[in-house]
């Protein structure tokens, strides 16, 4: 198939399909994707989630974490994805601070990513307060996806960007949290930074999907960051994060040609321009030759 056809054959991606994939122990793809030519990557590549994810506050938009980032900047970046989709699953992350506060700001805000945004689901962080969070979301009619272990806009009270359940007692809450924002009706939970053999004992006891992220590989499907599967992210990159491609390398080469044929001389070439009826452009330089402009630029 070419860069500019779509595939018409593949269904689109719901969350009926999703659980069939479970039952059948097909593996779930995710990736995140923040603007429309990426989301139409992902879309012929076959990938079955799109997260329109926060960690865009980090890859791109400069921020230094995840907490900054607005609805406003999250619903301009999930529009932009939706208009590149066509099969995927849209899931956008809903920022920090625009749902913790009561059950109606999280249905007001989860309401505007799929109105404004055109998102399929939502996703939320954390257990405790975010679990009648995600009930009363659901409640309302929006599909969403829970997220445990290390959750980012949680990092600070978690000691940082560390691993989580390293302990049994660590352990035991975030299997407590899980099954928590399960049974408030979570259809997927993401797993983040926990140690593969405690996710073993943990996702067999869920029967909602499951998405790892460096938690190993016993849940139902993995997500990964776009720029850090690319290699595209600049600095320390996680443990957990493998590189399928060296994207950053490839485009400083295509820049640095681009910057020497320019600087040279080189480029652009005949080639690379369009051209004009002689009698028209010499009518325009006898146009040119009479006017007020051309004597003024006379020495």
């Amino acid at each position: 198939m070419s860069s500019g056809q779509r595939d018409t054959t593949r269904a689109r991606v719901t969350l009926a399909t999703l659980a069939e994939q479970k039952a059948a122990g097909e593996p779930v793809v995710m990736v995140t994707a923040y603007d429309a030519p990426s989301a139409r990557i992902a879309d012929e590549a076959g990938v079955d989630i799109v997260l329109v994810g926060d960690s865009a506050a980090n890859v791109v938009l400069g921020y230094d974490s995840t907490v900054p980032v607005t609805v406003e900047e999250m619903l301009v970046l999930t529009r932009a994805v939706r208009r590149g989709l066509r099969h995927p699953l849209l899931v956008a992350d809903l920022p920090f601070g625009s749902y913790e506060a009561s059950d109606t700001d999280a249905v007001r805000t989860a309401q505007r990513f799929v109105k404004e945004g055109g998102a399929d689901a939502v996703k939320i962080e954390r257990g405790g307060t975010t679990v009648d969070r995600a009930r009363a979301i659901v409640a309302a009619g929006i599909p969403v996806i829970g997220h445990i272990g290390l959750t980012p806009q949680a990092a600070t009270s978690l000691g940082g960007y560390r691993v989580q359940g390293r302990t049994a007692d660590q352990a035991e809450q975030l299997l407590r949290d899980a099954l928590e924002l399960q049974n408030a009706g979570c259809f997927a939970i993401v797993i983040e930074a926990v140690p593969a053999a405690v996710t073993d004992l943990l996702a067999p006891l869920l029967h909602c999907l499951t998405i790892g992220i460096g938690a190993g590989a016993a849940t139902d499907g993995q997500v990964l960051v776009w720029h850090d599967l690319l290699g595209i992210t600049h600095g320390h990159v996680a443990k957990f994060v493998r590189p399928f491609a060296d994207l950053h390398t490839e485009t400083v080469r295509g820049l640095t040609a681009y910057t020497a044929a320019v600087r040279s001389h080189e480029f652009p070439t005949a080639e690379h321009t369009y051209a004009i009826d002689q009698n028209e452009l010499g009518d325009l330089r006898a146009r040119l030759a009479r006017s007020p402009a051309a004597e003024d630029s006379t020495p």
